[in-house]
């Protein structure tokens, strides 16, 4: 096998074959697709849930994380923050001509990895490879980046919950938000541009099940779940009450916070609620069981930062509104412009 990826490897001939069979299957084998049958026969009862997303993140290797790492978990939080845990994902790659064959095994050993932590079978995918895009990717010294990959995911989940929703929402509820925010959006940044004073930052790339599976046990007191991927907890509040009868108060005093990441995203004039997050939940809980559902997230090294920052009020509605530190109160809007591309 040759040690770079040719358009060759595309045409579905002999290289193709020896790329499907020989370098990505046995790092996905499953008994679903043992035989590389054209589409996985899965045992499935009761309701499902059903997700896809694509990952262009760039670059693809990121402290605390990778592409591979962010597609299989990405798909698995959409399905646990919409009340179903994973069972089978598809994965389909888009290679570019000239990517190292060193970097393919890279990225397929963490979706292993991931699929293995996560409890979930990678059954299908598709391989298709193009010619390397040498004008669109540059790095922070405008020299072309190396040739890259893109993937997409698909998942299938066993709905365990009740459905979630902004319907669902009432007055005096509070919101949750599972950790620091802004880590993914910074990490992948940073390894972008290398950014000295960002060193030793690591994405907050997580799995979120065993948050949500916490929340769960606490039934219809659960109204709402969203993991805080692009456009971060800014875009999540806006979109919760966007149109609705209710207004959301933020307390920027109980945002959970890591000083590393505040200080680098002052640096860089970036609000830490419009920053990517790849391993934070925003939950909406019922007032009388905010504190406990809290406690609850921080059994588990993934919330245990998790603390009450906000509660939906009647006032404003539609609005989103900061307390800042100092006393003050500001609207947030949804993020507006080209913040940090490719993060996910």
């Amino acid at each position: 096998m040759d040690e770079l990826i040719r358009l060759e490897h595309g045409s579905g001939g002999e290289l193709s074959r020896r790329l499907v069979e020989e370098v990505i299957h046995p790092y996905v084998r499953c008994p679903a697709s043992a035989d590389l049958p054209d589409a996985a026969r899965l045992d499935l009862r009761g309701p499902i849930a059903f997700t896809t997303d694509g990952y262009v993140v760039d670059p693809p290797f990121f402290p605390g994380g990778d592409i591979g790492r962010l597609a299989v978990f990405g798909t698995c939080n959409d399905l646990a923050v919409s009340g179903a845990r994973a069972r089978a994902l598809s994965l389909a790659m888009v290679l570019e001509e000239g990517l190292p064959f060193a970097v393919l095994r890279r990225v397929l050993a963490s979706v292993k990895a991931a699929a293995a932590e996560a409890g979930v079978e990678v059954v299908t995918g598709d391989t298709k490879v193009v010619g390397r895009d040498t004008e669109g990717r540059r790095g922070g010294d405008g020299a072309p980046r190396d040739p890259g990959l893109h993937l997409n995911t698909a998942g299938i989940g066993e709905i365990v919950f009740e459905p979630l929703g902004p319907s669902l929402v009432r007055p005096g509820d509070r919101l949750i938000v599972s950790g620091p925010l802004g880590a993914h959006g910074v990490s992948v940044l940073a390894a972008r541009q290398n950014l000295s004073a960002a060193a030793g930052i690591r994405s907050d790339c997580a799995l979120l099940w065993p948050l949500a599976e916490r929340l769960f046990g606490f039934g219809s007191s659960v109204r709402f779940l969203r993991d805080a991927t692009r456009g971060g907890l800014a875009a999540v509040a806006n979109e919760l009450c966007r149109g609705a009868a209710f207004g959301i108060s933020l307390r920027e005093a109980s945002l959970p916070s890591d000083p590393d990441v505040a200080a680098v995203l002052d640096l860089l004039g970036l609000d830490a609620l419009e920053v990517a997050n790849e391993g934070v939940l925003v939950a909406v809980v019922a007032a009388d069981a905010a504190d406990a559902a809290a406690e609850a997230m921080h059994s588990h090294p993934t919330g245990s930062h998790a603390a009450i920052a906000g509660e939906i009020t009647v006032d404003g509605p539609g609005r989103v509104v900061l307390e800042t530190r100092i006393g003050g109160r500001r609207l947030v809007d949804f993020p507006r412009g080209l913040l940090l591309p490719r993060i996910c």
